[in-house]
């Protein structure tokens, strides 16, 4: 395979319950509605969320994986959510698996494995991940990535 056409792996980061909304309606928005982060992915990429809480803004600690899916075809879209927000988004076919917290994987994962400071890659909103990782990612949430 072309290096250059490769799927890649990505890590997103938003609140579970913007998550669930997003799954439920089949798209994934990040950094809160830009658009150049979304031009980063490229359909047929798999992606990860990771939810630090359950509600945007919240104290509540998650620090779970909350969906696993691939990018579909397509470009990056506005969609009025009202109020004036008109966000980016990208449609993504989410698998079926269970939300998973990501303390007992970070041995496992090569961005985290050894590193102390394991969240801060999490502050940019969206980061790329080996596909081993995404791989280990998918198989603890139970979704059979294809």
């Amino acid at each position: 395979m072309d290096p250059a056409t490769a799927s890649r792996s990505w890590i997103a980061v938003a609140s579970a319950e913007h998550v669930r909304r997003g799954r439920a309606e089949g798209f994934m928005q990040v950094c809160h509605g830009k658009a150049a982060p979304l031009r980063r992915i490229r359909p047929g990429d798999r992606v990860a969320y990771y939810s630090p809480t359950e509600r945007f803004q919240g104290k509540d600690r998650l620090q779970s994986f909350t969906a696993v899916g691939i990018v579909r075809d397509g470009t990056p879209y506005q969609f009025d959510m009202g109020g004036g927000f008109v966000p980016f988004r990208r449609d993504v076919r989410w698998l079926d698996g269970r939300e998973t917290p990501i303390l007992p994987l970070l041995d496992r994962l090569d961005f985290s494995a050894g590193v102390r400071n394991w969240g801060y890659p999490f502050r940019f909103g969206l980061f790329t991940v080996t596909n081993r990782d995404l791989d280990t990612i998918a198989a603890a949430m139970g979704a059979v990535l294809c």
